[in-house]
């Protein structure tokens, strides 16, 4: 990421201010409640109903900055460990689990764990090399960044479209408590709507 990019990713926007300087673009339709997140000012803009979106420039609302462990772990269940391991194998690999622990300060149990877990997630690759006395060893290494770079992001969005449709599930929940006649308060029914959701803790 260039640094400017990381600069502006230092303080989060706050309701009011200029995203013209963030690394990103977020786009509105005129017509109707399509919104767009690209991580591109796309020149041009972009269409909805072969019409111009509108760029959003300033927020209405002020957000809480995001933690990296706290995407990765959300997004991927990916929590420091995991990215530890990961760093590892992707700036010295290719590694066998024995040599992770050596460079790492975790059981090699727990490192054999997140290394499966890795490769399943499209983070790393599995591949085995022969002993000079024999027999063979698994060892893990990057795979290409550029796919790497792309994987993730389309996977973080598959999860911020899954958050993005429960927070219009929610907004349709009050618009209909609001449209109906309820004899329990809001909260109660919102709450019973989404009693499948992670429980507050």
């Amino acid at each position: 990421m260039p640094d400017e990019s990381r600069d502006a990713l230092q303080s989060s926007p706050t309701a009011g201010d200029d995203l013209s300087d963030r690394p990103y673009a977020i786009y509105r339709c005129q017509d109707c409640a399509n919104v767009v997140l690209s991580m591109q000012d796309c020149e041009g803009g972009m269409t909805c109903h072969d019409e111009p979106m509108e760029r959003v420039r300033e927020p209405s609302m002020e957000i809480q900055p995001p933690d990296l462990r706290e995407v990765l772990l959300d997004a991927f269940g990916l929590p420091r460990a995991g990215l530890d391991i990961c760093l590892c194998v992707v700036g010295e690999g290719p590694l066998s689990p024995a040599e992770v622990a050596a460079e790492l300060d975790y059981d090699e149990s727990t490192i054999r764990s997140y290394l499966n877990e890795l490769v399943d997630l499209g983070l790393l690759q599995k591949s085995q090399l022969n002993r000079e006395s024999g027999g063979f060893v698994n060892v893990y290494h990057s795979v290409d960044l550029d796919a790497m770079r792309e994987d993730t992001l389309i996977g973080f969005y598959v999860w911020a479209g899954e958050a993005a449709a429960l927070i219009e599930e929610a907004n349709l929940t009050k618009a209909d408590y609001l449209d109906a006649d309820h004899e329990a308060g809001l909260e109660t029914v919102f709450w019973e709507e989404f009693a499948g959701d992670r429980e507050e803790s």
